[in-house]
């Protein structure tokens, strides 16, 4: 997987699938790690990557991509007022400090147990979203230990698995009763403090590793970084667009169907590593 070497088919393939997770960073608020990390790791284990390195290399790839697919999205979503930025303050703290020390967690989890953990995440945020709960009319956002808390568990997470954190930030605020618009522009706010903090982390974590190929810097590896993040961020404005255009419910359980498969394939790496 030598950057001299890459193939027209290999650059479509990760063109689209930055199309793919901006349209989506932008529409429901997640930040494509969903999408991103099996994609990827397919690519790495077809290309011959060593199986130790390839799952890191996707979930630290998926997360730095976050960095600017999160800035693209926002932009979209704070000129339609809907970002809840009084919420972004107090979950941020947490966020950044959660983000970092997940990206040090990676470095000694072995690679098949990262891969399990994805696929339990995946299924269980696949989950949430097929059933789509409605929260109690009562219930609000906890107080400032309780955002700090939150925002810490969100950031561990998002490191692990190379995720914006909204498959859990999203469900968290609608489960607050924070309305579904707001909870997603909310949301991509947050992927860029859970990006870059967790990029940060894996950058410190991994400043050179065995198996990785040439252009990778760490567990990031670069050329993929730079073909996703230019396809993602011309679509996620489009994703946010179609946000405040869509009914969104019959959208996330079609999503969460294709979830549970991408969830099962990770299952089967992590089997098979």
């Amino acid at each position: 997987m030598n950057p001299l070497d890459l193939e027209p088919s290999l650059i479509a393939l990760m063109l689209a699938m930055g199309c793919f997770a901006g349209f989506m960073a932008g529409l429901l608020g997640i930040g494509g790690g969903m999408l991103l990390v099996p994609g990827l790791t397919w690519l790495g284990a077809r290309h011959g990557l060593d199986p130790a390195y390839v799952v890191k290399m996707s979930v630290a790839t998926s997360l730095a991509t976050i960095v600017f697919t999160s800035i693209s999205s926002v932009r979209a979503h704070h000129k339609r007022g809907a970002v809840r930025w009084d919420i972004v303050a107090r979950l941020a703290p947490g966020i950044v400090i959660g983000s970092l020390l997940g990206a040090q967690f990676v470095r000694w989890i072995p690679s098949a147990a990262l891969a399990l953990c994805f696929a339990l995440f995946v299924g269980y945020s696949a989950t949430q979203m097929f059933v789509d709960r409605k929260p109690k009319p009562s219930r609000q956002l906890p107080g400032t230990p309780g955002m700090f808390a939150a925002g810490g568990g969100i950031g561990v997470l998002s490191a692990l698995v190379g995720a914006g954190g909204g498959f859990i930030s999203v469900p968290f605020m609608v489960w607050c009763n924070v309305a579904i618009h707001a909870a997603v522009a909310t949301s991509a706010a947050l992927g860029f403090p859970i990006a870059v903090a967790g990029t940060v982390g894996h950058l410190i974590a991994a400043p050179g590793v065995a198996g990785a190929p040439a252009g990778a810097l760490g567990h990031i590896y670069v050329p993929a970084l730079v073909l996703i993040a230019c396809a993602s961020v011309l679509m996620a404005p489009v994703g946010a667009w179609a946000a405040h255009r869509l009914n969104t419910r019959q959208l996330k359980r079609v999503f969460a169907v294709m979830l549970y498969g991408l969830a099962a394939y990770m299952a089967w790496r992590a089997a098979t590593l």
